[in-house]
């Protein structure tokens, strides 16, 4: 039987810092679960504790880690890391799991909390249930060590010098970046050291932005949601490639030298089309989500490479990846993975075999990504008071099955609720571009109306 998680969205627990759920006490309690679920023999257990630039980070670290030594399990600190670099150091340290403080591309005033195995992977739904369940449900003091049972709290320090080596080796070794200008916004987050020195120390001139975190300006006005900074500084500075990441460091999007953005989907299109010829695309298949645009379908089916699609949430590709045994898979947002290297989205290694392909090639990002060409798409995200189901909401099953009707053969649409903020997302895909504007709104008008959205 499917049960309704009530804590845990698509990607962690997420909320206003210092506001139910995201509080300290919160931060406690899921300590407490995760040290008590991964204790599972009897020897000394360890988990990672990691962070981005927010202010609140270090009330929530702090509270995370009193949780974690509570339950009789070491804490091992690890500061401002990407969180790919916290699922590497988790994977790589034999640590029984692993913990990101981020709300990811999110305002600093929000934060969140997840979790990685031991193995680097985002935990599974049933694991995300249980850790429920013993916050709300079945919590028992007794479980609680006492005396020398009790965990200690350790700082990793040389972390960020362990990311920076393990990301410099998914760059080929007879390759350099020699001669190659890289503009690239680090969001004020958590990549603000790692990223710029990764790609200086492989032979780039690189020129930073958004590296003076002041624990108030991550994601403000730059980073991913914000390309066009990025844009306007490759365009000034005559850099060959824009990267531009989120806050924390696991999706990146790209500008071409010539100052056009490059979203996911161009990008995963690029990645699949340089796996393919090297012979490295497992099954000749790539993994995307259910929001990549059909144009993805169609480039990568011209080549013969297959495209499987999942729900909305890189945590949801990954899954598939390893059932299926694929080696690439992503988001239009940004997130892309490559198991061969690791567990989850890295926006730094994203940009290096985007890198790769360019120095290989010999040719500009802009030629690359000529590779495929996007059918026009509309998302309209529209702030909701509840979250109903969509067959349940007055008007909105019969007005969604007219567009489709509309677009049958030539275009999709779709309504999905965010897992992380209080928006429904409208998407449609067709030929007009004003018609499917028009189609929006309208399904806009009738969510607005009946959701309390403004």
């Amino acid at each position: 039987m499917h049960m309704e998680k009530r804590l845990f969205g698509t990607d962690g627990v997420r909320g206003v810092a210092n506001i139910e759920p995201m509080t300290a006490e919160m931060a406690l309690q899921l300590g407490r679960a995760i040290a008590y679920i991964f204790k599972a023999e009897k020897r000394r257990h360890k988990i990672v504790v990691g962070k981005d630039t927010r202010l609140s980070g270090y009330m929530l670290e702090s509270a995370m880690m009193a949780g974690i030594c509570s339950m009789g399990v070491d804490a091992l600190m690890v500061g401002p890391l990407p969180t790919p670099g916290i699922a590497f150091i988790t994977s790589s340290m034999r640590a029984d799991a692993g913990v990101v403080i981020s709300a990811s591309h999110n305002p600093y005033q929000d934060n969140g909390i997840k979790f990685f195995s031991r193995k680097g992977f985002k935990l599974p739904d049933k694991v995300e249930l249980e850790i429920e369940r013993f916050i709300l449900d079945d919590h028992d003091p007794s479980h609680r060590p006492t005396a020398s049972e009790l965990g200690k709290a350790y700082r990793v320090s040389d972390a960020i010098g362990r990311y920076i080596v393990f990301a410099k080796n998914t760059f080929p070794d007879h390759l350099t970046l020699d001669g190659i200008k890289i503009a690239v916004d680090c969001a004020n987050g958590a990549t603000y050291k790692v990223a710029p020195t990764i790609f200086s120390e492989l032979g780039a001139d690189v020129i930073s932005v958004g590296v003076e975190p002041n624990g108030e300006n991550i994601n403000l006005d730059c980073g991913s949601m914000y390309a066009g900074n990025v844009a306007a500084l490759v365009k000034e500075t005559g850099a060959h490639i824009g990267i531009s990441l989120d806050g924390d460091g696991d999706r990146c999007i790209l500008v071409d030298e010539k100052g056009e953005v490059i979203d996911g989907d161009h990008i995963m299109a690029m990645l699949a089309l340089a796996k393919l010829k090297e012979g490295t695309l497992r099954r000749e298949t790539l993994v995307a989500t259910i929001m990549s645009n059909s144009g993805l379908d169609e480039a990568l089916g011209a080549a013969g490479i297959k495209v499987v699609r999942t729900a909305v949430g890189d945590r949801y590709v990954v899954e598939e990846m390893v059932r299926g045994g694929y080696n690439l898979g992503g988001e239009q947002s940004g997130h892309i993975v490559f198991l061969d290297h690791t567990t989850t989205g890295d926006g730094i290694i994203t940009a290096l075999q985007v890198l790769k392909a360019m120095v290989k090639d010999g040719l500009p990002l802009s030629k690359l990504a000529r590779c495929m060409k996007s059918f026009p798409q509309v998302l309209r995200n529209v702030r909701v008071g509840q979250k109903k189901k969509i067959d349940d909401i007055p008007g909105l099953p019969a007005a969604l099955s007219a567009v489709e009707d509309k677009l049958k053969g030539r275009g999709r649409a779709f309504i999905r609720y965010s897992g992380t903020e209080a928006l429904a997302r409208i998407t449609i895909e067709g030929e007009d571009e004003a018609e499917i504007k028009a189609m929006a709104e309208e399904l806009a008008e009738i969510l607005t109306k009946e959701l309390g959205g403004v």
